[in-house]
């Protein structure tokens, strides 16, 4: 991949900052383990291996928020991934994911060969783990109005509010991915309620963020445990 394309923390804050102050439509997305997992569906790998992986079994015990097979959620990734702004992935040495490497940058790169991918812009997907420590992201959301779509959406408000004085002008309850068609009309309704939207919804994010900045012309940024990194983070 291009590394002319890959972007630092602070050149992805620098085109959010861009998007909200110009009221331009912006949209990050991260692609891990899980969503690779998902991508692989009869495109790299048979159904069969998919189903096998330890992520698979706990996504349908109802822990991830989607079920596999579902090749409907497999072409929606793609054209989130394809839509979006800047796609976040894997460092090829990463070992923040706690996932077996042949999940990760290796299988990222099979899948974006597969599909023809080639993201206009790249940055580290962990960039939601750490962005929160650094007191210039909160500088650029001071004084807009956020819009949260978590599972975790109230918690998250109360912490966003709280320590770090956002003004949240709304939340949305996630689940599971059949909710995603609702979520967007819902988001439509609201959208002269906010300027940016914080994702945690797992695997949905890769499809809601990159939709809501086009229906909307607003920022939306998959934000993967959020409430965890809001919660732990001390600014610096």
């Amino acid at each position: 991949m291009d590394t002319k394309k890959h972007l630092t923390w602070q050149q992805v804050l620098k085109k959010v900052k861009y998007a909200l102050d110009h009221r331009k439509p912006f949209s990050l997305v991260r692609i891990g383990d899980g969503e690779n997992i998902c991508l692989a569906q009869n495109s790299v790998w048979p159904i069969r291996d998919v189903l096998k992986e330890p992520w698979t079994i706990k996504a349908n015990h109802g822990k991830k928020s989607v079920h596999l097979p579902n090749i409907r959620l497999r072409n929606e990734l793609v054209q989130g991934i394809r839509n979006a702004n800047v796609v976040g992935i894997l460092l090829l040495n990463d070992n923040r994911i706690q996932a077996p490497k042949r999940l990760k940058r290796i299988l990222t790169n099979k899948i974006f060969a597969h599909f023809n991918l080639s993201p206009r812009f790249t940055c580290d997907a962990c960039i939601n783990r750490y962005i929160p420590k650094y007191k210039a992201f909160w500088d650029v959301l001071k004084n807009r109005r956020v819009l949260l779509i978590s599972q975790h959406a109230n918690e998250m408000k109360q912490v966003l509010v709280n320590k770090y004085s956002l003004n949240v002008t709304g939340t949305i309850l996630i689940s599971d991915y059949k909710q995603t068609s609702r979520i967007l009309k819902k988001v439509e309704m609201l959208k002269n309620k906010f300027d940016l939207v914080l994702i945690s919804a797992g695997v949905n994010a890769v499809i809601l963020a990159p939709e809501i900045a086009r229906r909307t012309g607003k920022v939306a940024i998959d934000f993967g445990q959020g409430h965890k990194n809001f919660m732990k983070s001390r600014t610096v």
